[in-house]
């Protein structure tokens, strides 16, 4: 029989899952016994949820075991399913699997409306809202342009750092995206990093309409230990979080000691397993191909529509 829990804590209960009073987003994983199979992860066809979006043909083989798939919440995944009808709901390049919530997942409109310094600075319309958040020139705000297909929605720069507040971007009228400024730049100003760290995770802590945490990840070099222990912060003050694997387009040559952007992917996982019982969701991403774009909409959709719901 297939049992749906709670994802556990940091090295307890869960970070997917915040206090009542803080956030209405419970999510779940599929326990299962350790075995390996081959997802052909492509994008369900079921036309409502993907309406509109463009879907690659293209398959990818990832070797995804079920005990590490994302199971979004009131998911039925009958006890016995074959391995081709799950993988058909396997969102490509990523763990997750497609359920009933995934719809209106295009974007059609997306305006920039604030930028604040304070928690209780930001927009108090009650609108449920995704913060993207990574160490500096991970790429964010590339990835930003790329999901809602505008060029310079968010400011782009050769030099990290220039995201200096807490910027929400309102989409198609009914949600925020949430522009966060980087950490780890070391450049920036002693006094200025302290008081990025200290109104970001404010932000994270006091924000009751945030239904998830982004956490960009470089694929295209080996993990860093500040990613790592941001992770965990994240973990330990049980906010929720999907992991999202940028720079995917790049390839490292074997000979000069590189690894390939999927091996990295790997490796952060199993970095990760040291600090968490299960992993986090989690989606491969380039701003230069748009892989992973129709993913993290689909992902979005479905963890913003069960938020408001409940």
């Amino acid at each position: 029989m297939v049992v749906l829990l709670q994802l556990p804590r940091f090295h307890a209960s869960v970070f997917l899952t915040k206090p009542p009073s803080l956030c209405k987003t419970h999510f779940h994983l599929l326990l299962k016994p350790k075995i390996p199979i081959t997802i052909k992860s492509t994008l369900s066809t079921i036309s409502d949820p993907t309406q509109n979006l463009a879907i690659p043909e293209e398959e990818t083989h990832v070797q995804v075991s079920l005990e590490k798939l994302f199971v979004p919440p009131e998911t039925d995944v009958p006890s016995g399913s074959s391995t081709s009808s799950l993988s058909a709901r396997i969102l490509k390049g990523s763990n997750i699997v497609l359920a009933k919530y995934a719809r209106d997942a295009q974007i059609s409109q997306a305006d920039f409306v604030k930028s604040s310094v304070r928690t209780e600075d930001c927009p108090s319309d009650g609108l449920p809202e995704f913060a993207l958040v990574g160490r500096s020139n991970v790429g964010k705000s590339s990835l930003l342009n790329s999901l809602v297909r505008r060029k310079r929605l968010a400011l782009t720069s050769k030099k990290p750092g220039k995201t200096q507040c807490i910027n929400h971007f309102r989409i198609n009228d009914s949600w925020y995206l949430v522009d966060l400024p980087g950490y780890g730049y070391a450049a920036a100003p002693q006094e200025l990093r302290i008081d990025w760290e200290k109104f970001t995770k404010d932000y994270f802590l006091n924000r009751p309409t945030l239904v998830s945490v982004f956490l960009l990840i470089d694929a295209s070099i080996p993990a860093k230990k500040i990613d790592l222990e941001y992770a965990s912060w994240l973990g330990v003050n049980q906010i929720p979080m999907t992991l999202i694997f940028t720079k995917c387009d790049k390839r490292k040559k074997k000979k000069n000691g590189g690894k390939r952007t999927e091996e990295n992917v790997n490796d952060f996982q199993e970095l990760i397993r040291g600090f968490f019982q299960t992993a986090p969701p989690w989606i491969m991403t380039s701003s230069v191909t748009n892989q992973g774009r129709d993913e993290i909409l689909l992902h979005m959709a479905q963890l913003r529509n069960y938020w408001l719901k409940h």
